[in-house]
């Protein structure tokens, strides 16, 4: 039923439109942030000064920023209380690069603030692990032995992953509303560069969604494949 010709349908028709929208997704956020790149903002503020302006705005004057490789590698790193930005962000004067920088600014704040949704998050972190550890064992097993309790229970515990994900989006959407916000509020952006900066998160949390969309597919997929191997 699942299996013609040598060819795993479930995967064709349900995980592989999903891959196709994740590896768009990624390509969309590299062509905006590219675009956007060529945007120079009037102040000319950096993407590190106005990551530092909005921790300063909001007391977070002990948060150092570092400069790290590679490309859109930002991150906040809560454990060390250090903002880091990429190459291509952290001295770039364009509509991208304060974007990008102030986003990770936000999860700064969100820590600061005990955001809930980070707190709920950094707490399905254990499971997840567990997870990613046991999840594929479990399952491969349950299959080989037809035992389809053990197969759900690999299941299962793969879904935590998905669970992050899912949690991890109110997290990045908040980050880039809060960054939105104090870029206006403050004074120092045009109209067109926020529309640009805007583009740009928009397109960074559509990756996000894709990835969550390849994670239900493969768990849909997975349920699919064990319930017919339970029903023989």
């Amino acid at each position: 039923m699942l299996t013609y010709y040598g060819i795993d349908w479930t995967y064709v028709i349900l995980v592989l439109p999903a891959v196709f929208f994740a590896l768009w997704a990624q390509y969309h956020v590299q062509s905006t942030f590219k675009k956007a790149s060529s945007v120079p903002v009037s102040s000319g503020m950096t993407g590190a000064e106005a990551a530092r302006m909005i921790l300063d705005r909001n007391g977070l004057y002990a948060v150092r920023i570092e400069r790290v490789s590679g490309e859109l590698t930002d991150h906040f790193d809560p454990r060390s209380g250090v903002l880091r930005l990429s190459e291509s962000v952290y001295g770039a004067s364009t509509a991208a690069a304060v974007g990008v920088a102030c986003h990770e600014a936000g999860h700064a704040v969100q820590h600061e603030e005990n955001y809930r949704p980070i707190r709920i998050r950094s707490a399905v972190i254990p499971l997840t692990r567990i997870g990613s550890t046991l999840a594929i064992p479990l399952l491969l097993i349950g299959l080989l032995l037809n035992f389809s309790a053990l197969a759900y229970i690999g299941i299962l515990l793969f879904a935590f992953s998905a669970v992050f994900q899912l949690l991890t989006l109110p997290v990045e959407f908040d980050a880039s509303a809060r960054a939105l916000k104090e870029m206006a509020d403050c004074g120092r952006f045009s109209e067109e560069e926020l529309t640009f900066s805007r583009k740009v998160l928009r397109a960074a949390a559509l990756t996000y969604v894709a990835a969550l969309a390849v994670s239900l597919m493969q768990i849909l997929r997975l349920l699919l494949i064990t319930d017919r191997r339970g029903r023989r």
